[in-house]
C-alpha cells in the first residue's frame, strides 16, 4: 500500500513520539525535526507529503517556520499547538497553514485532519482508492463524485451537508462536538455558530434515516455529541 510521508516538527520529545508512533502505526512513513533549524536541513533533502508543525519552539517559531517553507513549498502544514486563542488559529492560516489542532487531541482527530487535508491536496493512497465509495447498508456515500444513494435511489445533499455526513462517516464510531464539526466543516473563518450543525443534522437525518426520530446512522450522544454508526 502506498503511505503518505509526514514530516513531524516537534521539541517535545515525548509528544514527537507519541505522534511518530500513532502515525507510523496508521501506516504512515515518519520524519523528524526538533527545531526549525533541522525542518529547514530535512526538507533541503525530503519531500514530504505533510507536515506537522508545533507553534511554539525555541530558535524560531513554528509560525516563522511556515513563512520560510512558503517560499520554497506548496506542502500542507497541518499547526499544532497548545495555543487555544482564536487569535493563533487565525495568525497560523494567514501565514500559509492549512489547519490547526490544539493540544492536548484526540489521535482520531489528529488522524482525520491529517486525511482530510491530505485529500484536499490530491493525495491518494491504494486503501482510499478503493474506499472512494463507503458502504453502511442501505447507505452508499460516493466520494469522489460527491454523490448519496440510499436504498439505491440517489439522495440530494447541500454542498455542507455532503461534507458533513462525509466527514463523520469516514471515522464511523467516533465522537465529535458540535464545535469539532463546525469548525472542521465551516472553518475559524466563518460567521455562525454551532446551531448550524445542530440544523444540519437535523437535515442529514431526514434525507438518510429510516425513522429521523430513532436514527441508525446520525446518532446523538447525549452531554457530548455525535456519531456515525457503522
Amino acid at each position: 500500500m502506498n503511505s503518505a510521508t509526514v514530516l513531524i516538527v516537534e521539541d517535545e520529545d515525548g509528544i514527537r513520539e507519541l505522534m511518530r508512533l500513532f502515525l507510523v502505526k496508521k501506516g504512515y512513513k515518519i520524519i523528524e525535526a526538533e527545531d526549525g533549524y533541522e525542518a529547514m536541513d530535512v526538507l533541503s533533502k525530503e519531500n514530504p507529503d505533510l507536515i506537522l508543525l508545533d507553534i511554539e519552539m525555541p530558535g524560531m517559531s513554528g509560525l516563522e517556520l511556515c513563512e520560510k517553507i512558503r517560499i520554497r513549498t506548496k506542502t500542507p502544514i497541518l499547526f499544532v499547538s497548545y495555543r487555544k486563542e482564536l487569535a493563533y488559529k487565525i495568525q497560523g492560516l494567514e501565514v500559509g497553514g492549512d489547519d490547526y489542532i490544539t493540544k492536548p487531541f484526540d489521535f482520531t482527530e489528529l488522524e482525520a485532519r491529517v486525511k482530510a487535508i491530505l485529500r484536499r491536496n490530491g493525495w491518494k493512497s491504494g486503501e482510499e482508492d478503493k474506499l472512494s465509495i463507503l458502504k453502511f447498508g442501505d447507505l452508499h456515500i460516493h466520494v469522489d463524485s460527491r454523490e448519496l444513494y440510499v436504498k439505491g435511489k440517489p439522495v440530494k445533499l447541500y454542498h455542507k451537508e455532503f461534507q458533513l455526513l462525509l466527514l463523520m462517516a469516514q471515522t464511523p464510531n467516533r465522537v465529535w462536538t458540535a464545535e469539532q464539526l463546525y469548525d472542521q466543516v465551516w472553518g475559524y473563518y466563518s460567521e455562525g455558530d454551532v446551531q448550524t450543525v445542530k440544523v444540519h443534522i437535523s437535515n442529514l437525518r431526514r434525507k438518510v434515516e429510516n425513522d429521523p426520530a430513532t436514527p441508525r446512522y446520525i446518532q446523538t450522544v447525549r452531554g457530548f455529541g455525535y456519531k456515525f454508526m457503522n
